[in-house]
Protein backbone atom coordinates (compact mmCIF):
# COMPACT_ATOMS: atom_id res chain seq x y z
CA UNK A 1 0.00 0.00 0.00
CA UNK A 2 1.32 3.21 -0.76
CA UNK A 3 1.15 6.98 0.50
CA UNK A 4 -1.14 9.18 -1.95
CA UNK A 5 -2.01 12.99 -2.51
CA UNK A 6 -5.39 13.55 -4.74
CA UNK A 7 -5.72 17.36 -5.68
CA UNK A 8 -9.08 17.85 -6.92
CA UNK A 9 -12.59 16.49 -5.54
CA UNK A 10 -14.54 17.05 -8.32
CA UNK A 11 -17.24 15.14 -9.34
CA UNK A 12 -14.71 12.50 -10.56
CA UNK A 13 -12.14 13.10 -8.14
CA UNK A 14 -14.01 12.94 -4.94
CA UNK A 15 -14.85 9.04 -5.36
CA UNK A 16 -11.84 8.66 -6.68
CA UNK A 17 -9.81 9.57 -4.13
CA UNK A 18 -12.22 7.42 -1.86
CA UNK A 19 -11.79 3.98 -3.96
CA UNK A 20 -7.95 4.53 -3.11
CA UNK A 21 -8.74 4.86 0.30
CA UNK A 22 -10.94 1.50 -0.01
CA UNK A 23 -8.27 0.06 -1.28
CA UNK A 24 -5.83 0.55 1.48
CA UNK A 25 -3.68 3.66 0.54
CA UNK A 26 -2.53 5.87 3.06
CA UNK A 27 -4.70 8.70 1.19
CA UNK A 28 -4.05 13.06 1.71
CA UNK A 29 -6.60 14.95 -0.35
CA UNK A 30 -6.68 18.77 -1.64
CA UNK A 31 -9.30 21.18 -2.88
CA UNK A 32 -9.32 24.03 -4.02
CA UNK A 33 -12.62 25.08 -1.84
CA UNK A 34 -11.44 23.84 1.64
CA UNK A 35 -14.66 22.34 2.81
CA UNK A 36 -14.74 20.05 -0.07
CA UNK A 37 -11.53 18.52 1.68
CA UNK A 38 -12.95 18.60 5.01
CA UNK A 39 -16.06 16.45 4.09
CA UNK A 40 -14.10 13.85 2.13
CA UNK A 41 -12.38 13.36 4.93
CA UNK A 42 -14.95 13.05 7.68
CA UNK A 43 -16.41 10.66 5.05
CA UNK A 44 -13.62 8.55 4.25
CA UNK A 45 -11.02 8.94 6.99
CA UNK A 46 -7.88 10.30 4.89
CA UNK A 47 -6.35 13.81 5.49
CA UNK A 48 -6.40 16.62 4.03
CA UNK A 49 -4.34 19.41 3.39
CA UNK A 50 -4.31 23.47 2.44
CA UNK A 51 -2.20 23.13 0.03
CA UNK A 52 -1.12 21.28 -2.92
CA UNK A 53 2.75 21.21 -1.57
CA UNK A 54 1.51 20.12 1.74
CA UNK A 55 -0.89 17.17 0.37
CA UNK A 56 2.39 16.23 -1.52
CA UNK A 57 5.15 15.80 1.35
CA UNK A 58 6.10 12.34 1.57
CA UNK A 59 3.88 10.71 -0.96
CA UNK A 60 4.97 8.15 -3.39
CA UNK A 61 2.24 9.34 -5.84
CA UNK A 62 0.55 12.06 -6.32
CA UNK A 63 -2.89 12.25 -8.38
CA UNK A 64 -4.54 15.13 -9.79
CA UNK A 65 -8.10 16.06 -11.85
CA UNK A 66 -8.44 19.45 -11.91
CA UNK A 67 -10.03 21.82 -14.65
CA UNK A 68 -7.47 23.12 -17.19
CA UNK A 69 -4.30 23.41 -18.68
CA UNK A 70 -4.19 26.68 -15.95
CA UNK A 71 -5.30 24.57 -13.11
CA UNK A 72 -3.16 22.11 -13.76
CA UNK A 73 0.12 24.11 -13.82
CA UNK A 74 -1.50 26.27 -10.50
CA UNK A 75 -1.58 22.37 -8.55
CA UNK A 76 2.02 21.56 -9.71
CA UNK A 77 4.32 24.80 -9.65
CA UNK A 78 5.46 27.19 -7.53
CA UNK A 79 5.53 27.57 -3.79
CA UNK A 80 2.88 25.66 -3.08
CA UNK A 81 2.62 23.89 -5.83
CA UNK A 82 3.01 19.66 -5.35
CA UNK A 83 5.92 20.03 -6.71
CA UNK A 84 7.70 21.31 -3.93
CA UNK A 85 6.44 19.13 -1.69
CA UNK A 86 7.41 16.36 -3.59
CA UNK A 87 10.78 13.79 -2.82
CA UNK A 88 12.96 12.30 -5.75
CA UNK A 89 11.78 9.43 -7.46
CA UNK A 90 7.91 9.75 -6.73
CA UNK A 91 5.45 9.81 -9.14
CA UNK A 92 2.79 12.59 -10.35
CA UNK A 93 -0.16 10.92 -12.11
CA UNK A 94 -2.61 13.76 -13.55
CA UNK A 95 -5.74 12.57 -14.79
CA UNK A 96 -7.03 16.09 -15.84
CA UNK A 97 -8.17 16.36 -19.52
CA UNK A 98 -5.61 19.18 -20.68
CA UNK A 99 -3.12 19.93 -23.73
CA UNK A 100 -0.02 17.74 -24.50
CA UNK A 101 2.09 20.74 -24.85
CA UNK A 102 1.00 21.28 -21.21
CA UNK A 103 1.64 17.73 -20.51
CA UNK A 104 5.32 17.80 -21.92
CA UNK A 105 6.12 20.56 -19.68
CA UNK A 106 5.50 19.74 -16.47
CA UNK A 107 6.84 16.30 -17.75
CA UNK A 108 10.44 18.17 -18.23
CA UNK A 109 9.64 20.33 -15.04
CA UNK A 110 8.90 17.06 -13.19
CA UNK A 111 12.26 15.29 -14.23
CA UNK A 112 14.23 18.78 -13.09
CA UNK A 113 13.59 18.09 -9.91
CA UNK A 114 13.88 14.16 -9.83
CA UNK A 115 10.09 13.36 -10.13
CA UNK A 116 8.45 11.27 -12.69
CA UNK A 117 5.23 12.20 -14.25
CA UNK A 118 2.37 10.53 -15.99
CA UNK A 119 -0.21 11.65 -17.89
CA UNK A 120 -3.33 9.67 -18.06
CA UNK A 121 -6.38 11.03 -18.97
CA UNK A 122 -9.70 9.41 -18.12
CA UNK A 123 -12.68 8.02 -19.89
CA UNK A 124 -16.12 6.60 -18.08
CA UNK A 125 -18.08 9.83 -17.12
CA UNK A 126 -19.13 10.51 -13.23
CA UNK A 127 -20.53 7.00 -13.10
CA UNK A 128 -17.41 4.93 -14.43
CA UNK A 129 -15.45 7.34 -11.40
CA UNK A 130 -17.83 6.33 -8.87
CA UNK A 131 -18.23 2.62 -9.35
CA UNK A 132 -13.85 2.46 -10.05
CA UNK A 133 -14.51 1.12 -13.30
CA UNK A 134 -12.87 4.07 -15.62
CA UNK A 135 -10.56 3.57 -19.13
CA UNK A 136 -7.24 5.64 -18.14
CA UNK A 137 -4.98 6.71 -20.82
CA UNK A 138 -1.43 6.98 -20.31
CA UNK A 139 1.38 8.55 -21.57
CA UNK A 140 5.16 8.29 -20.28
CA UNK A 141 8.10 5.92 -19.56
CA UNK A 142 7.26 2.02 -19.15
CA UNK A 143 9.39 1.08 -15.77
CA UNK A 144 7.54 4.72 -13.93
CA UNK A 145 3.75 3.03 -15.48
CA UNK A 146 4.41 -0.18 -13.98
CA UNK A 147 5.02 1.47 -10.49
CA UNK A 148 1.62 2.95 -10.34
CA UNK A 149 -0.44 0.99 -12.90
CA UNK A 150 -1.21 -1.09 -9.53
CA UNK A 151 -2.65 2.15 -7.84
CA UNK A 152 -4.57 3.46 -10.37
CA UNK A 153 -6.14 -0.35 -10.48
CA UNK A 154 -8.06 1.47 -7.49
CA UNK A 155 -10.80 3.05 -9.89
CA UNK A 156 -9.99 1.64 -13.54
CA UNK A 157 -11.34 -1.19 -15.48
CA UNK A 158 -8.57 -0.53 -17.70
CA UNK A 159 -5.66 1.30 -18.17
CA UNK A 160 -2.92 1.14 -20.86
CA UNK A 161 0.45 2.85 -21.52
CA UNK A 162 0.01 4.09 -25.19
CA UNK A 163 3.00 6.43 -25.61
CA UNK A 164 5.61 8.58 -24.57
CA UNK A 165 4.39 11.59 -22.33
CA UNK A 166 1.27 13.18 -24.01
CA UNK A 167 0.44 10.21 -25.61
CA UNK A 168 -2.51 10.12 -22.84
CA UNK A 169 -3.70 13.34 -23.45
CA UNK A 170 -4.20 12.79 -27.29
CA UNK A 171 -5.98 9.45 -27.39
CA UNK A 172 -8.48 11.27 -24.77
CA UNK A 173 -8.93 13.69 -27.66
CA UNK A 174 -9.39 10.41 -29.62
CA UNK A 175 -12.46 9.77 -27.79
CA UNK A 176 -13.35 13.07 -27.58
CA UNK A 177 -13.49 13.35 -31.27
CA UNK A 178 -15.91 10.24 -31.33
CA UNK A 179 -17.86 11.29 -28.71
CA UNK A 180 -18.46 14.32 -30.62
CA UNK A 181 -19.87 12.48 -33.56
CA UNK A 182 -21.36 9.82 -31.85
CA UNK A 183 -23.92 12.11 -29.93
CA UNK A 184 -24.36 14.30 -32.83
CA UNK A 185 -25.89 11.42 -34.48
CA UNK A 186 -27.64 9.72 -31.89
CA UNK A 187 -29.67 12.87 -31.29
CA UNK A 188 -30.87 13.41 -35.08
CA UNK A 189 -32.11 9.51 -34.69
CA UNK A 190 -33.91 10.37 -31.68
CA UNK A 191 -35.13 13.71 -33.46
CA UNK A 192 -35.78 11.83 -36.44
CA UNK A 193 -37.93 9.35 -34.63
CA UNK A 194 -39.93 12.12 -32.66
CA UNK A 195 -40.68 13.65 -35.91
CA UNK A 196 -42.05 10.52 -37.84
CA UNK A 197 -44.61 10.00 -34.53
CA UNK A 198 -42.33 6.60 -33.59
CA UNK A 199 -41.57 5.08 -30.06
CA UNK A 200 -38.16 6.56 -29.37
CA UNK A 201 -37.69 3.52 -26.80
CA UNK A 202 -38.98 0.85 -29.37
CA UNK A 203 -36.44 2.27 -31.65
CA UNK A 204 -33.34 2.59 -29.65
CA UNK A 205 -34.46 -1.24 -28.37
CA UNK A 206 -33.99 -2.69 -31.63
CA UNK A 207 -31.24 0.14 -33.33
CA UNK A 208 -29.26 -0.51 -30.57
CA UNK A 209 -28.78 -4.52 -31.14
CA UNK A 210 -27.52 -3.97 -34.30
CA UNK A 211 -24.28 -1.44 -35.96
CA UNK A 212 -25.96 1.49 -34.34
CA UNK A 213 -25.52 0.49 -30.92
CA UNK A 214 -23.04 2.68 -28.88
CA UNK A 215 -21.85 3.48 -25.02
CA UNK A 216 -24.50 6.56 -25.58
CA UNK A 217 -27.15 5.03 -26.55
CA UNK A 218 -27.05 2.51 -24.33
CA UNK A 219 -26.44 5.36 -21.57
CA UNK A 220 -28.32 8.70 -22.76
CA UNK A 221 -31.45 7.48 -24.94
CA UNK A 222 -34.20 7.37 -22.16
CA UNK A 223 -33.32 10.90 -20.42
CA UNK A 224 -32.35 12.30 -24.24
CA UNK A 225 -36.27 11.32 -24.79
CA UNK A 226 -37.11 12.57 -21.49
CA UNK A 227 -35.61 16.06 -21.80
CA UNK A 228 -33.46 15.48 -19.05
CA UNK A 229 -29.30 16.34 -19.37
CA UNK A 230 -27.99 16.78 -16.02
CA UNK A 231 -26.70 13.23 -16.01
CA UNK A 232 -23.05 13.46 -17.02
CA UNK A 233 -20.24 16.15 -18.61
CA UNK A 234 -21.20 18.92 -18.82
CA UNK A 235 -21.04 21.26 -22.49
CA UNK A 236 -18.89 23.70 -20.65
CA UNK A 237 -16.10 21.42 -20.13
CA UNK A 238 -16.60 19.58 -23.98
CA UNK A 239 -15.84 22.62 -25.76
CA UNK A 240 -12.88 22.82 -23.76
CA UNK A 241 -11.73 19.61 -24.68
CA UNK A 242 -12.89 20.15 -28.44
CA UNK A 243 -11.06 23.28 -28.66
CA UNK A 244 -7.78 21.38 -27.68
CA UNK A 245 -8.70 18.68 -30.32
CA UNK A 246 -9.13 21.29 -32.91
CA UNK A 247 -5.66 22.85 -32.08
CA UNK A 248 -3.59 19.76 -31.89
CA UNK A 249 -5.54 18.70 -35.14
CA UNK A 250 -4.47 22.49 -36.96
CA UNK A 251 -1.03 21.36 -35.23
CA UNK A 252 -0.99 17.68 -36.61
CA UNK A 253 -2.12 18.64 -40.01
CA UNK A 254 -5.34 16.57 -39.27
CA UNK A 255 -8.86 17.45 -40.80
CA UNK A 256 -11.52 17.05 -38.12
CA UNK A 257 -14.56 19.04 -39.76
CA UNK A 258 -17.62 17.07 -37.75
CA UNK A 259 -15.76 18.04 -34.63
CA UNK A 260 -15.52 21.56 -35.51
CA UNK A 261 -19.36 21.49 -36.56
CA UNK A 262 -20.60 19.90 -33.62
CA UNK A 263 -18.38 22.27 -31.36
CA UNK A 264 -20.43 24.70 -32.79
CA UNK A 265 -23.20 23.23 -32.13
CA UNK A 266 -21.94 22.90 -28.72
CA UNK A 267 -22.10 26.45 -28.65
CA UNK A 268 -25.33 26.84 -29.46
CA UNK A 269 -26.50 24.86 -26.55
CA UNK A 270 -24.78 27.29 -24.54
CA UNK A 271 -26.69 29.97 -25.76
CA UNK A 272 -29.58 28.12 -24.81
CA UNK A 273 -28.25 28.44 -21.11
CA UNK A 274 -26.96 24.85 -21.48
CA UNK A 275 -23.43 25.27 -20.92
CA UNK A 276 -23.76 22.98 -17.45
CA UNK A 277 -26.04 20.40 -19.31
CA UNK A 278 -24.59 16.82 -20.01
CA UNK A 279 -23.11 16.50 -24.03
CA UNK A 280 -26.53 14.95 -24.80
CA UNK A 281 -28.12 17.89 -24.67
CA UNK A 282 -27.52 18.36 -28.40
CA UNK A 283 -31.08 17.07 -29.00
CA UNK A 284 -31.98 19.85 -27.36
CA UNK A 285 -30.53 22.51 -29.76
CA UNK A 286 -32.85 20.43 -32.74
CA UNK A 287 -35.66 20.67 -30.68
CA UNK A 288 -35.21 24.63 -29.98
CA UNK A 289 -35.20 24.62 -34.27
CA UNK A 290 -38.37 22.91 -34.93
Amino acid sequence: MAKVAFLGLGVMGYPMAGHLKSAGHDVTVYNRTGAKAEAWSAEHGGGHAATPGKAAAGCDFVMSCVGNDDDLRSVCLGDDGAFSGMAEGSVFVDHTTVSAKVTRELYEAAAERGIAFIDAPISGGQAGAENGALSVMCGGDQAVFDKVAPVIDAYAKMCRLIGDSGAGQMTKMCNQIAIAGLVQGLSEALHFAEKSGLDGRAVVEVISQGAAGSWQMSNRYETMIDDEFDHGFAVDWMRKDLGICLDTGDEVGASLPVTALVDQFYKDVQKLGGGRWDTSSLIKRLRAMG
